[in-house]
């Protein structure tokens, strides 16, 4: 006997070809979809109270404690022998080709105007994009050859960005691949429909890079060239730059991941470092069991990770999808995302704390116009000092 086909079956059957050719092109996994759907509901088919299933599935097992003094690295001073020294290693790794620089560049800022968040302006008629542009073409001197310059898109940033790159007159080592897309649900579990009646898509978060950067290539021709290492960091945070120090200290480590981490100052809210599950791992507040204080570890990871290329590449990684509820055109909805701080739950991992104050600062990030007023000065200084204008 035939199953019967379930409301989610059929809508997903019924997508518009041109959706679906979206959709296809960027990853999507209709039997994802199938699962998160099916993870709403009990094994006797009624639906889970969301406090249940998020718990089920968000927070972690067993035992969680923050990590101790020495597993949070501090690099030499600036000035010293000892910096200088990895800066000479990070340097040489440069000069060989062996960096890609990957900034995650698929956000709205749905703050600052609506705005494809790479083209927002930042100063003096400069947008993020020109600023990391900048940066590139600096290090690409120093180095003597092109530094690869990766931008994830998403799909409602990547014509624009393009756009902006060929304007820009980009250079051949910069290139853009598009992260994955999705369908919203409603509460239920079966398809959401916006207020004209059409299926409503997402971007899955940032955790979609890994599999985005498999999928398109890029990594498979920088190794084969020699490279070796992948800074990843958000498109917004000036401050987190190529440093040749942070890399050969990385480089030197031997470990898949570097994760920056930084000092909390009051309303920090963010990934922080923790044991839990028999790793030391990056793991957001809505992970931690009930009675672990978030506030008892004094640092919180800035979202800017420096990877091996080969484990990006080849690591075998388990995904958790996050069940996040939205409101579109008025109406609950729910989508489904995945955090790249996973990575260091499956890969071995070393966490250095960086400064965010300063011309050494790495951690500037802008989410509004009251951020970028606040910090517009720091980020100028920033900027010219790491050869971004």
């Amino acid at each position: 006997m035939i199953p019967a086909m379930s409301d989610l079956d059929r809508d997903l059957v019924s997508l518009d070809a041109t959706l679906r050719a979206r959709l296809d092109a960027v990853g999507f996994s209709a039997e994802r979809l199938r699962a998160n759907a099916a993870s709403l509901r009990g094994p006797d088919g009624a639906l889970l109270e969301p406090s249940v299933r998020r718990r089920d599935r968000n927070v972690v097992r067993g035992e969680v404690r923050g990590p101790s003094p020495d597993e949070l690295t501090k690099l030499p001073p600036p000035g010293s022998e000892a910096r200088a020294r990895l800066a000479e290693i990070g340097q040489a790794a440069l000069s060989r080709g062996e960096l890609a620089f990957c900034t995650m560049a698929g956000g709205m800022a749905t703050r600052m105007g609506g705005v494809v968040k790479a083209l927002a302006e930042v100063f003096d008629g400069k947008t993020f994009l020109d600023l990391r542009l900048g940066e590139n073409k600096t290090a690409s001197e120093r180095a003597g050859k092109p530094v690869p310059l990766w931008l994830m898109t998403s799909d409602a940033t990547d014509a624009a960005i393009k756009e902006g790159l060929a304007a820009r007159k980009a250079p051949a080592h910069v290139a853009t691949f598009v992260q994955q897309l999705s369908l919203r649900l409603d509460l239920e579990g079966n398809l959401f429909r916006d207020a004209q009646g059409q299926p409503s898509t997402h971007a899955t978060g940032h955790g979609d890079l890994v599999d985005a950067l498999r999928r398109s290539k890029l990594l498979d021709g920088f190794i084969a060239g020699g490279g070796k290492y992948v800074w990843i960091t958000n498109v917004d945070n000036l401050g987190a730059t190529m440093d040749t120090a942070l890399l050969g200290h990385f480089i030197e480590s031997g470990e898949q991941v570097m994760v920056e981490v930084c000092r909390k100052v009051p309303g920090d809210r963010g990934g922080i470092p923790v044991h839990a599950e028999g790793r030391l791992q990056v793991l957001e507040e809505f992970r931690l069991p009930e009675g672990f204080d978030a506030s008892t570890v004094q640092v919180f990871n800035t979202n800017t990770f420096l990877c091996d290329a080969r484990a990006l590449r080849d690591a075998p990684l388990t995904w958790t999808f996050f069940e996040v509820e939205k409101k579109v055109d008025g109406a609950p909805a729910l989508q489904f995302e995945r955090l790249l701080q996973e990575l260091t739950a499956h890969l071995d991992s070393g966490y250095v704390e960086v400064p965010r104050e300063g011309e050494e600062s790495r951690f500037l990030p802008v989410k509004d116009f009251d951020e970028l007023a606040a910090r517009r000065e720091a980020i100028q200084m920033v900027a010219r000092a790491r050869g971004m204008v």
